[in-house]
């Protein structure tokens, strides 16, 4: 219960979301990305998962080819501010998530689906979340997933700004629930995935997004 207090005082403490003006939305073949123009990272990412996304024979490898959004180049040419920046590219819709359909993986790889998170963040407990959400697309059948970042420190590599917070709420549509989950951008010893389980709407008054399943 400490945990879930202290978590929810942390999120209503932040700032929201960048205004309307700084974002632009793209759609692409499995994900779309509200991207801020200032902050240089994808205030949200939406997608569905399904259990058909996982079903193929043939699964194509990582292609770990980190670009820019052919559709905002002006704004994701961002590859030379993350290289040595001791931040890993983290991904909001994951690579493997899109494992049977080599368009999909290579739209994982645009900058505008990448945020900077810490080594520790991105391959450890945020990593957990993305097998986690993966499984209740499996054997659940269909999973709504937003994710995002929200900046409140003035913490920058080159001009991409480095979040404070990184959350993602998914939608377990057979089930009917909706879980939300928040993390500190930082390198801290990880915990189990449940403590850091939070309310929708303690999300919802950090990013400023609505989460509607329609």
């Amino acid at each position: 219960m400490k945990t879930a207090i202290a978590s929810l005082l942390l999120l209503l403490a932040c700032p929201a979301l960048a205004q309307p003006s700084d974002t632009v939305t793209i759609q692409h073949r499995y994900y779309s990305t509200t991207f801020s123009k200032s902050k240089h990272f994808p205030v949200v990412v939406k997608y569905w998962l399904t259990k058909d996304m996982f079903s193929c024979s043939k699964k194509f490898p990582r292609t770990n080819k980190f670009t820019a959004d052919p559709l905002l180049k002006d704004y994701t040419s961002l590859g030379k501010y993350y290289s040595h920046s001791g931040y890993d590219q983290g991904h909001n819709m994951d690579a493997d998530d899109n494992s049977c359909d080599s368009i999909g993986m290579a739209e994982s790889f645009y900058y505008s689906n990448m945020t900077p998170q810490t080594p520790r963040l991105n391959r450890g407990i945020w990593k957990t979340l993305e097998e986690y959400t993966r499984t209740k697309a499996k054997s659940d059948d269909s999973v709504l997933v937003w994710c995002g970042s929200v900046a409140a420190a003035k913490k920058h590599i080159g001009k991409v700004a480095v979040p404070t917070y990184c959350w993602k709420v998914i939608y377990v549509k057979k089930l009917g629930v909706t879980e939300a989950y928040c993390f500190r951008n930082n390198s801290a010893k990880a915990r189990a995935l449940a403590s850091y389980r939070v309310s929708v709407d303690s999300v919802w008054h950090l990013s400023g997004i609505r989460f509607r399943t329609q």
